[in-house]
């Protein structure tokens, strides 16, 4: 699936503009309180976040240079850069995710057209053009800024993201594997994400069964 690479990268900063606020002056025992994603506190999100970046950020250095970086040098690389948020204090995770953020954005604003057509490989072995990474990210920030429970909802997620996740998602979860569900498309769109279970409901009034998390 292709992504308008404008968009993308306007979402992004969107999505790391929220998360930033969500950030702004929470004290250490908040950052430490438990997000809306199941086993993580705030610091495994936000550890997440600044991996993340650093991760895409290898894939922009790879269309960059044309030499293979993979996001990450293996599963347990990734799962330790998520295991680094409980031992950091939330100056330290918020400077991380500052810093991470905005140092792939400079690196996608210096890419070539070339450079954006370049393919590059996924973490989950999807070989995808460069151009793809600011939609990647745009997805990161924007769903877990939600995830981190300070009080946004997928309503304050641009429309026209929204839009293109609930495309992504049914894509991903593949043909029948969700229940056909009415309702406003913020709140169909969270559920289709495994993040709300109630506001959307069935053909027969009733509510979807539970969806796992998805991202």
């Amino acid at each position: 699936m292709g992504h308008d690479r404008t968009a993308a990268l306007a979402w992004a900063d969107r999505g790391t503009a929220l998360c930033a606020t969500a950030l702004a002056g929470l004290s250490e025992e908040e950052y430490a309180s438990p997000s809306a994603l199941p086993g993580w506190t705030r610091k495994h999100l936000v550890a997440h976040l600044a991996a993340n970046a650093e991760a895409l950020g290898n894939l922009v250095r790879w269309a960059h240079t044309g030499e293979p970086t993979p996001m990450y040098a293996s599963p347990e690389a990734r799962a330790e850069g998520i295991a680094q948020g409980p031992r950091l204090s939330g100056a330290e995770l918020t400077r991380w995710f500052t810093d991470s953020a905005a140092q792939l954005a400079a690196a996608m604003a210096a890419l070539s057209e070339s450079a954006w057509r370049a393919e590059v490989v996924t973490a989950q072995g999807r070989t995808v053009p460069a151009e793809e990474t600011p939609y990647l990210r745009a997805r990161e920030v924007l769903v877990h800024a939600v995830d981190l429970a300070t009080g946004l909802t997928f309503a304050d997620l641009p429309a026209d993201f929204l839009r293109e996740l609930e495309a992504d998602i049914r894509a991903r979860r593949g043909p029948g594997a969700v229940p056909e569900v009415a309702g406003a498309r913020a709140d169909v769109v969270a559920y289709l994400a495994g993040r709300s279970p109630s506001g959307p409901v069935t053909a027969d009034g009733g509510p979807p069964a539970d969806l796992p998390p998805w991202l």
